[in-house]
């Protein structure tokens, strides 16, 4: 697989990652042994960047993590977040960047991980209590101590990423990024790219919908599955993002790919400085979204996929509560 830079700092990693995510909690039922064998297949195929944080689980996914990297830990870029504090027994208490907690967070991790350092460490959310210059002091300090190497954030607005990148060279902005969440075309990316900040996008799938496997809201039914009280997976919303979702599936077929293909490939044509992280937990659909890294589209292709899936076409917002997201 190709590699992509992230960054100006010197973070190099395959052009597509592993979102882990999925493996733990979210998507429905969890199988541990699949999972892990998930993540040794895509280090075979030259997968080198994935993707957790501390409060997938919450807290199991970083020991799953650590557990397949068990030999391998030299052969990944391994990134993971702090700022979403939660209980162990799942409860949130909310969004926290004080630097006080940001270094207990960090010290949970290297444990749970089972590593003596992160490669690219994250605020998984902008705390907007706390000065992001406070809470990025308290990032760097961890990258002079040596218990991280590179600094990210998600979903930050410009300002707040500038006056970050100002306290600490941002190696990644990690924000939800695909066909159905043209967001970040606007503000975002401008503001990382003239900063030479890298781009990870998170759910390039759209949370599996692109891959074309939720028709209804029967197929949302496993527990645990928070698709299921999506905004975008809801009543008329799901009838309108189903047409767009045609639209993306009769394009496929002309090119004789699947939809999540195409859909992975639009996104790594997006820049050399743009990797997703499709998240999943079998390794079939590993498999696949691997694939879509070879796939090379033409102009009139990505014209085409502009004017079938606009910015602004999905109906329904990209969270039930936005209150999270830095704006």
């Amino acid at each position: 697989m190709d590699r992509r830079t992230l960054g100006s700092q010197g973070l190099e990693v395959s052009s597509e990652g592993l979102g882990c995510m999925g493996m733990s909690e979210f998507y429905g039922p969890r199988d541990e042994a699949e999972a892990i064998a998930t993540i040794h297949r895509a280090l075979d195929l030259g997968v080198t960047l994935l993707d957790t944080a501390d409060i997938y689980g919450p807290f199991t996914n970083e020991r799953l993590v650590g557990r397949a990297l068990a030999g391998r830990r030299d052969e990944v870029a391994l990134a993971t977040k702090f700022g979403n504090q939660r209980r162990e027994d799942g409860s949130w208490v909310g969004v926290n960047g004080r630097p006080e907690y940001v270094r207990a967070a960090c010290e949970a991790s290297l444990e749970r991980l089972g590593v003596e350092t992160i490669d690219l460490y994250y605020q998984h959310r902008v705390d907007k209590t706390v000065p992001i210059e406070e809470t990025v002091g308290a990032m760097a300090a961890l990258v002079s101590e040596g218990k991280v190497r590179y600094l990210g954030l998600s979903e930050a607005s410009p300002a707040t990423i500038r006056r970050a990148h100002a306290v600490h060279p941002i190696s990644a902005l990690q924000t939800e990024y695909s066909l159905w969440a043209r967001d970040p075309e606007k503000e975002i990316l401008p503001t990382v790219r003239e900063l030479g900040i890298g781009f990870v996008a998170y759910a390039p799938l759209g949370r599996g919908f692109l891959a074309g496997r939720f028709r209804s809201a029967d197929d949302l039914n496993d527990e645990g599955d928070f698709r299921s009280h999506h905004p975008r997976f809801q009543d008329d919303n799901l009838a309108h993002n189903l047409e767009l979702l045609h639209r993306l599936e009769e394009i496929a077929a002309d090119k004789g790919v699947t939809s999540a293909q195409l859909a992975l490939a639009w996104v790594l044509h997006r820049g050399a400085d743009v990797v997703p992280i499709p998240g999943t937990k079998r390794r079939r659909y590993l498999e696949e979204n691997v694939a879509a890294a070879a796939l090379e589209l033409s102009g009139a292709e990505l014209e085409r996929l502009d004017q079938a899936l606009p910015p602004g076409a999905t109906a329904g917002q990209r969270y039930a509560d936005m209150k999270s997201i830095d704006s």
